[in-house]
């Protein structure tokens, strides 16, 4: 397989099979996976000052040269990076050969034969060719000398990519180079505009023309089918683009829903036959900004559900592979994501490709973080970007530089290439009529909605810095967002963390503290809680599910929050289950029942009423699921709901002792029952341990009331022939009544009561267990993964385990994290070095607390991302801690974020113990 595709790579590629398409030959391998080697000199840092080889294309840090940059960094490095390498032109007199680069960074300056082919180029994301046809030797070898500059000098360059960015600076080829090779008269480029009515122009830019040619269009499905007849027009030798028109009747539109492509075959023809031809994909849509009003895609209004993506791998930095735009485009769509905004500069063109074929509104932004390019530079770089991607049907709006990095000199540019006259944003700033201000607040939000006039649309947002925003509060802020009449959507910052795996460092990973580990998914695409909470939120069948109680009929309010696709077009499927016990080695759910809701017609935009259409049996199940299907057969979310109340889940039998025995001595109390000795402290009431045989099980430190100051105010014990009562009674900042209770042949049970008033950061009781014998964990609840106060969405009820790790959101990526809070637990079991012991509770909406999470490496910077635990290391809670973002604490997100008010009304609550 090596040998073939390092043969493909040296194969001149034609685009199509007419006689005179253009030629495409590769120096370069295409992606990460498929490099050349170059002989390769580095001027300083690391392997620097001698000849040797490089992967071409790369970024040199990640091949082991020079030194690494985090854009503001204060320590820069400057190395420079001499390529060279040898190629073959062939028999190609009479035409134009074109040395192209995807993409380098920065200063790029390139010698064929040892001449310069032309002005050094300056401005690293960007396609530039030169025309090197008086250059090179046909039927020969060819040298290729390319120098290229980390650091620009152009001062703007610099401020706009590397000394102002928050992302990692990287230097070299880090895209393709190959030969382009066209005849003398030829097709530069088109720029095609394409509408939902049907019209189509297409403006044809050719080099070398002549008066006695003509330029034909001829429109085909993907497959090479004709649509309707071709059309033409006369060359013109002096014009500098000529127009094609046409009206399609009835074209498949394109759009997020329903991606349709077609592709244009442009040909230059004269008396004697073809003399160029290339083909163009695009779609048929159209994109409107309503002033006042919202944004339209064929004429229906749209919100637009993003995250903001670096184009970005941990071993290879900028330079990717098609695997990994289709995994991330792919992973986007599960995720219920219609839009991406390209943070911070032009992507590939492949992943460009790849949101025009799988459905995915892009954002396409000129680089410029909080500094911008000066007018020279950026006149020439937008021509470069606009060029390259205008013919997208992906690309919604062009994004002028990010947070204060906007050349204003520059916003009338981009209608110069783009016929379709695309919006201009300036992300951050309220700018043509859009509103794209970066990290509002909760009252920022209620206030745009009550008071707002311009479309709405905050192009960052929800920032996930390790564990805390993302999916963390967005509940509430889109609750508020989709109430809004000119709502134009809204992008999470940010898609995966970029954290580097630095070649300096012995292979670690390297986020630069706080500045990189804010990604929905790791640096591999690991997954994080928020996900999956994003995925329920933005599912475009939206359900917010109520628990089941004695009133459920098996109906369910939903909602089509489609544009384009009507509820009749997408599939559900239920599924009745029985979970397995703390005491099954299994976590699967057995399905006792499936089946499909009745039919329901609902247009984009209604509400109804799901009929699940459930067998009179339904209510014998542990938990139902639902789950819907999108018009392309894609899963969209899995519903869950608990079925049966925890009180009601039977306890394993447990070994009856004949009788229930007690000793005291010092300040211990010890309980024999069934064969286990409970041993308390008479002068707190907390349960100091348990030993079953020869074992010790390290349960201790409770019943405390969480997060309150309480002392033992009285501690009784009392006994029946049958069982013994231990009893204990707090006061101070709160009251606690508790009681275990020891009957022959049952589990241990605890009953207790408390009354709090005022604010908590959360409410219930704790205990501890020593962590390093803790191994694991299962439980009958919502998982796999954590929640917080204000990110409960996206859990599915069900049978979980996870082994112990000390995961750290961001900066280790072994997910699900152990610790943290689980919902809806409604028992547990502790696996643990000892003896593992099982937790049941008889309520059904308990927190169970499993220690408290790692600090984050930069936490002491940042404690928004920081929730607030309990002393003790394993909680039964009723209410848990929400979380922050970077830029805003808890407080500021909302009504779920808000720390939890005890009312002073009693909460009881049943604990059953298995050991």
């Amino acid at each position: 397989m090596k040998q073939f595709l390092g043969a493909c790579l040296g194969l001149v590629i034609s685009l199509n099979s007419f006689a005179q398409s253009t030629i495409i030959k590769y120096l370069s391998g295409t992606d990460k996976d498929h490099t050349v080697q170059w002989d390769f000199f580095c001027t300083d840092g690391r392997l620097s000052g001698k000849w040797t080889k490089i992967a071409v294309p790369s970024c040199w840090e990640l091949q082991g040269f020079g030194g690494y940059n985090y854009g503001g960094d204060k320590n820069k490095f400057h190395e420079s990076g001499q390529y060279k390498h040898e190629f073959t032109v062939g028999p190609w007199t009479g035409k134009r050969v074109f040395i192209v680069f995807e993409g380098s960074m920065t200063d790029t300056k390139v010698m064929i034969n040892g001449k310069q082919a032309g002005p050094i180029h300056q401005g690293s994301f960007y396609r530039f060719k030169y025309d090197i046809t008086d250059l090179v030797k046909f039927n020969a070898q060819n040298l290729l000398e390319v120098t290229v500059d980390k650091m620009s000098a152009e001062a703007s360059v610099n401020d706009a990519e590397r000394n102002r960015s928050d992302f990692w600076v990287f230097g070299g080829i880090f895209r393709p180079v190959y030969l382009e090779v066209v005849p003398a008269t030829f097709i530069a480029h088109t720029a095609v505009n394409a509408k939902a009515d049907g019209s189509f122009q297409l403006d044809v830019y050719a080099q070398n023309l002549h008066n006695d040619e003509t330029v034909t269009a001829q429109v085909q499905t993907l497959s090479g089918q004709n649509v309707e007849a071709p059309f033409s027009v006369p060359a013109s030798a002096t014009a500098d683009h000529l127009e094609l028109k046409h009206n399609f009747d009835k074209p498949a539109l394109w759009s997020s829903e329903f991606p349709n492509l077609y592709q244009v075959v442009v040909t230059i023809n004269n008396k004697q036959g073809v003399v160029h031809t290339i083909k163009q994909k695009f779609g048929f849509r159209t994109i409107e900004v309503r002033p006042q009003d919202g944004i339209y895609v064929n004429g229906a209004k749209t919100v637009l559900k993003g995250t903001c993506r670096h184009s970005f791998w941990p071993e290879t930095g900028r330079t990717l592979s098609h695997k990994i735009q289709v995994m991330d485009v792919k992973l986007m769509k599960e995720m219920n994501n219609n839009a991406v905004r390209m943070s911070h500069y032009p992507p590939d063109a492949d992943f460009l490709d790849v949101c025009d074929s799988l459905g995915v509104y892009v954002l396409d932004e000129l680089t410029g973080w909080q500094a911008k390019y000066d007018t020279i530079v950026g006149h020439k770089l937008v021509k470069e970007m606009v060029i390259r991607d205008v013919n997208h049907p992906s690309v919604v709006f062009w994004d002028n530089g990010n947070e204060g990095g906007f050349n204003f000199q520059l916003d009338n540019d981009y209608s110069l290439y783009d016929p379709q006259k695309r919006v201009v944003l300036h992300p951050w700033s309220n700018f043509d009529n859009v509103d794209a201000h970066h990290y509002p607040d909760y009252n920022y939000i209620t206030k745009t909605v009550n008071t707002g006039k311009d479309i709405f649309m905050p192009t960052e947002f929800m920032h996930g810095l390790y564990d805390g925003g993302a999916g963390a509060a967005l509940e509430d802020f889109w609750d508020q967002m989709v109430t809004y009449p000119h709502l134009g959507g809204g992008f999470i910052w940010a898609f995966l963390d970029e954290s580097v795996i630095r070649t300096d460092k012995n292979n670690t990973y390297d986020g630069t503290g706080n500045r990189a580990p804010d990604g929905i998914l790791g640096p591999h695409r690991e997954k994080e809680a928020s996900f999956y909470t994003i995925k329920e939120i933005w599912s475009p069948v939206y359900i917010k599910p109520k628990p089941i109680d004695k009133t459920f009929n098996g109906k369910i309010e939903v909602e089509n929050r489609y544009v384009f696709t009507k509820l009749s077009q997408c599939k559900f499927k239920w599924q009745l289950v029985k979970l397995p016990s703390p005491q099954s080695k299994s976590t699967k759910a057995i399905a006792t029942a499936t089946g499909a809701p009745l039919p329901l017609e609902l247009a984009p935009g209604e509400k109804g009423t799901l009929d699940l259409h459930l067998p009179a049996t339904w209510a014998k199940n542990d938990a139902l699921y639902l789950t819907a299907y999108g018009p392309h057969g894609e899963e969209l979310f899995t519903w869950s709901w608990a079925i049966k109340s925890p009180a009601g889940i039977a306890k394993a039998p447990v070994i009856a002792s004949k009788t229930i025995t007690k000793t005291e001595g010092g300040n211990d109390l010890v309980i024999n029952a069934n064969g286990n000795k409970y041993y308390f402290d008479k002068t707190t009431g907390y349960i100091e341990k348990v030993v079953k045989g020869k074992t010790t099980i390290s349960l201790s430190g409770g019943p405390v009331l969480a997060g309150v100051n309480t002392t033992l105010k009285k501690f009784t014990f009392a006994d029946t022939p049958k069982a013994w009562f231990v009893n204990a009674d707090y006061e101070g900042d709160a009251t606690l009544h508790v009681k275990w209770t020891f009957e022959v042949g049952k589990p241990v049970k605890l009953d207790y009561t408390y009354t709090q008033t005022g604010d908590a950061d959360f409410m219930g009781i704790t205990f501890n267990y020593p962590e390093d014998k803790v191994t694991g964990m299962k439980w009958l609840g919502r998982g796999p993964y954590r929640v917080w106060k204000n990110r409960v969405p996206g859990q599915q009820f069900g049978v979980w385990h996870k082994d112990y790790n000390n995961t750290i959101t961001g900066e280790n990526w072994g997910y699900p994290e152990f610790k943290g809070y689980h919902g809806e637990v409604n028992w547990a079991v502790i696996e643990n070095k000892e003896a593992p012991f099982t937790v049941y509770s008889n309520n059904k909406n308990m927190f169970l607390q499993m220690y408290r999470p790692a600090r984050e490496q930069d936490a002491l910077s940042n404690n928004n991302v920081e929730p607030s635990f309990p002393d003790g290391n394993i909680g039964f809670l009723d209410a848990i801690s929400p979380i922050g973002t970077k830029f805003q604490a808890a407080k500021s997100m909302g009504p779920q974020s808000q720390k939890n008010h005890a009312t002073g009304q009693p909460v009881s609550n049943t604990l059953w113990f298995e050991f």
